[in-house]
């Protein structure tokens, strides 16, 4: 299999940690249920390929999201490998008592910058949304599990058009407040561009949320991800959230497509000579297995690429 040759860029981090969302975030969508020996296969397969945090699924209401209405059987039935880290979304207090019970060892709430879409995601305002994750993030601190924070439509909210890097910023900051671990910032419908994004962090840091903090989670609606991932590397930020096989979107978002996928993140930072602890072919066969399993290929350009591509001789 082919590898991209390496060129570094000055001024970029020396490792970036991917934060794989594929079994949670990649599946949600899809309108048939993987079986859930599938999906525990998948991750199996994640961490095999050197992936260090792979997010399980969501204790959310099955009526909800059906596609992960077996939280709870498929975390009692997963091999977990010693030093890697699987988170699980928790919407409320309901879904972190479900989460503890089963032993969860980290989890993430998911909130909105913008009115519109916390209203049609959360069923509540942006205000009602933080005062419902406070006890979510004091109780699961007091157990002693992090818990990361998604915000969603940071740079455009299909509803209510820009969404300025000022309101972004204060949302952020108050839900940090709350004792959130790490901030994931959202282009829910994949609308960013490279100065958008260095303006928002710029705008983060001015009221105290530092790139040690946070992560960048990049849907490539309008083929602008890496693009955009290179502006966040840039200005310092080493956690980068994507979906194996570039699966996913956001079933509240009809104009949501899928996430970056993993597999053009690592050929892409491998080329910058960044180290991600990431197997590109083991990756590469990963979503071939389960494009398989969905029954269609794999919108990822590099696993469409590399996946019949003969081994040079």
């Amino acid at each position: 299999m082919l590898a991209p040759t390496t060129v570094p860029m000055p001024g970029l981090p020396e490792r970036v940690r991917i934060y794989e969302v594929g079994p949670r975030d990649g599946l949600q969508n899809e309108a048939a249920v993987v079986p859930v020996a599938v999906k525990a296969e998948l991750v199996t397969r994640l961490v095999g390929a050197g992936l260090r945090t792979v997010e399980v699924t969501s204790f959310v209401r099955p009526d909800l999201v059906p596609q992960l209405a077996d939280a709870e059987e498929l975390w009692a039935g997963l091999a977990r490998s010693p030093g890697v880290r699987y988170p699980v979304l928790v919407p409320n207090v309901r879904g972190l008592d479900r989460a503890l019970a089963a032993g969860v060892e980290e989890i993430a709430v998911f909130g909105s910058a913008t009115e519109s879409f916390a209203q049609r995601n959360l069923g509540r305002s942006v205000e009602e949304s933080l005062t419902m994750f406070a006890p979510v993030v004091a109780t699961a601190r007091e157990h002693g599990v992090p818990v990361r924070a998604y915000l969603s439509m940071c740079f455009g909210d299909p509803w209510e058009g820009e969404v300025p890097p000022e309101r972004v910023a204060d949302v952020a900051a108050r839900l940090m407040a709350l004792g959130c671990t790490e901030l994931s910032l959202g282009d829910t419908i994949g609308v960013a561009t490279a100065g958008h994004v260095q303006a928002l962090l710029d705008a983060l840091a001015e009221v105290g949320l530092g790139v040690e903090r946070l992560a960048v989670h990049f849907h490539d609606t309008y083929g602008q991800a890496l693009a955009n991932t290179l502006a966040a590397l840039q200005r310092g930020i080493t956690t980068v959230d994507a979906a194996a096989g570039g699966l996913g979107g956001c079933p509240f978002a009809r104009s949501a497509s899928g996430n970056l996928a993993t597999e053009d993140l690592v050929w892409f930072l491998h080329g910058l000579g960044i180290d991600t602890g990431v197997d590109l072919p083991a990756l590469v066969a990963t979503s071939t297995w389960l494009a398989a399993h969905l029954g269609r290929p794999s919108p990822s350009r590099a696993v469409r690429a590399l996946a019949h591509q003969p081994s040079p001789s």
